[in-house]
């Protein structure tokens, strides 16, 4: 067993974490959408208004701040237009050369959102688009009436305006989306979000397509060129770990090997963070620009027999491992990052559910998302952890992470990863300025094989418990975590 100790600071808050960090990414791709969300009205899956009664249920019981759509790749050759009133096919040639009916438009995204108490984020089209093409598409979802959009939409059967908060002006321009260099795409961003203007007292957050991966330059040239005229930022980065394109590895057949290697790739986005945020301090140091990592997550190979196009991966307590530890390293820069977006909902890579026809699963990361709620806009609290070593072959990585945060009611909730495959983690947490408290809890989301995993037969193999493996006593908590775990431990307010 190995042995870690920390430090909270129960009485010292840093900057609060945004909700927002745990938003949701749903494209047009594979079976995302359709089949995942969208069955239409007249399907015999249960539907309100033709989307998935147990996928929305599901995902509503997540609180998910934000969503995104319709891309990803998707957003730069999609055509709002085409996907209102009397509908138009079109050909997604980036997700498996399948005809999109346009059946799930802006106003089915819009509904999806509303039944969810989400907000929306939408991602521009650049690529393939046009200034004007951008302007109706806010005229259209924000006007009150009068004008030609404002007044198609009421005819399309929405009387009022919606409310759009989010707005991406184009995405991965620097590849799929243009393959632009940074000082094109940075002309290109001042010119199309000068036409994403506010109507009806709506204000937009506009964000602007950011670097992928380490592309320092890129965030560089858009931080001089264009922080004047953004709100955010994006970043991309997955966790992968093989190579792109020769093979990113199994999502469910893999070797100790590769579940090191993906620890350690997903303990690469503290760096990222650090440095691109460092760039962004040059120009914006009150750090008013946020960071929005707006894809993350696993991405592996296919599971064998379906369309490679569809990237339907299975999702295994390594994937619930990974998601915790980004969240962790979120928190932990929670000052620039104000917005991430696991890719994706359903479906499609790091999944927070799976379905194959009326059958639905939660899957190991959806109990991520739904045990770390309690940290939406929490307080950060200010924590330092010793952490052993995670020692595999010649590598070496920390053992445990640690995040702690305090709502507004006085509640504590401290999270912590063991990512460990093999070696237990003792756990011994100094609680600084700690008060009394009610009597405390703890779940654990646990699993002795480093492949369990969710299936339509057997749809708990992987699920959250009660946990008990921890004493308090006074400012002192101690802490016995297995390997590969996610434990929360709950220290409520004193009720007294």
């Amino acid at each position: 067993m190995s042995h870690n100790t920390a430090v909270i600071q129960t009485d010292i808050t840093r900057a609060a974490i945004n909700k927002n960090i745990y938003g949701h990414f749903a494209e047009h791709l594979g079976r995302g959408i359709y089949e995942g969300i969208w069955v239409g009205k007249d399907s015999d899956i249960p539907n309100t208004g033709g989307i998935r009664t147990d996928v929305a249920s599901a995902l509503k019981k997540l609180q998910i701040p934000v969503l995104r759509w319709p891309g990803g790749c998707f957003a730069d050759e999609y055509h709002w237009a085409n996907g209102v009133g009397k509908r138009k096919t079109m050909l997604n040639t980036h997700w498996g050369g399948t005809i999109d009916s346009n059946e799930f438009g802006t106003h089915e995204f819009m509904m999806l959102c509303e039944l969810l108490g989400c907000e929306p984020y939408i991602a521009g089209n650049v690529g393939s688009g046009t200034v004007k093409e951008m302007a109706d598409w806010i005229e259209y979802m924000t006007f009150e009436a009068g004008t030609p959009m404002s007044d198609w939409r009421k005819e399309n059967g929405r009387e009022k305006p919606w409310k759009l908060k989010y707005f991406g002006i184009g995405n991965e321009n620097w590849g799929c989306g243009g393959n632009m260099h940074p000082e094109y795409y940075a002309d290109l961003y001042r010119n199309f979000q000068t036409y994403v203007r506010n109507y009806s007292g709506n204000e937009i957050y506009k964000i602007a397509g950011g670097a992928n991966v380490d592309d320092y330059r890129w965030t560089e040239t858009l931080m001089k060129k264009a922080a004047d005229l953004m709100d955010g930022l994006s970043l991309h980065y997955y966790t992968i770990p093989g190579d792109f394109w020769k093979g990113k590895g199994s999502a469910t057949e893999f070797t100790e090997d590769e579940w090191f290697i993906t620890m350690k790739k997903a303990a690469h986005m503290d760096e990222l963070i650090t440095r691109h945020s460092a760039i962004m301090d040059q120009y914006d140091p009150e750090k008013r620009v946020g960071l929005i990592i707006d894809e993350w997550g696993t991405w592996l190979d296919p599971e064998p027999g379906t369309n490679p196009g569809f990237l339907y991966q299975q999702n295994t307590i390594r994937d619930a491992l990974v998601a915790a530890t980004h969240f962790h390293i979120f928190h932990q820069h929670a000052d620039r990052v104000q917005m991430a977006n696991i890719a994706q909902t359903v479906n499609v890579l790091q999944a927070m559910i799976l379905t194959e026809g009326k059958q639905m699963l939660l899957t190991p990361t959806y109990h991520v998302f739904d045990m770390f709620k309690v940290h939406h806009d929490a307080s950060l609290l200010a924590s330092e952890t010793k952490a052993a070593g995670y020692e595999w072959k010649d590598g070496r990585l920390p053992q445990v992470s640690i995040s702690a945060s305090k709502q507004q009611n006085g509640d504590i909730h401290i999270s912590i990863c063991n990512i460990d495959h093999l070696q237990k983690a003792d756990v011994k947490i100094e609680l600084r300025g700690m008060k009394k408290t009610g009597k405390p809890s703890g779940t654990i989301l646990h699993a002795e094989k480093m492949n369990a995993r969710n299936t339509f037969s057997s749809p708990e193999n992987v699920k959250p418990k009660p946990f008990s493996g921890f004493t308090q006593k006074g400012g002192n908590l101690e802490a016995e975590l297995p390997p590969m775990a996610v434990v929360l431990i709950t220290l409520p307010a004193d009720p007294s």
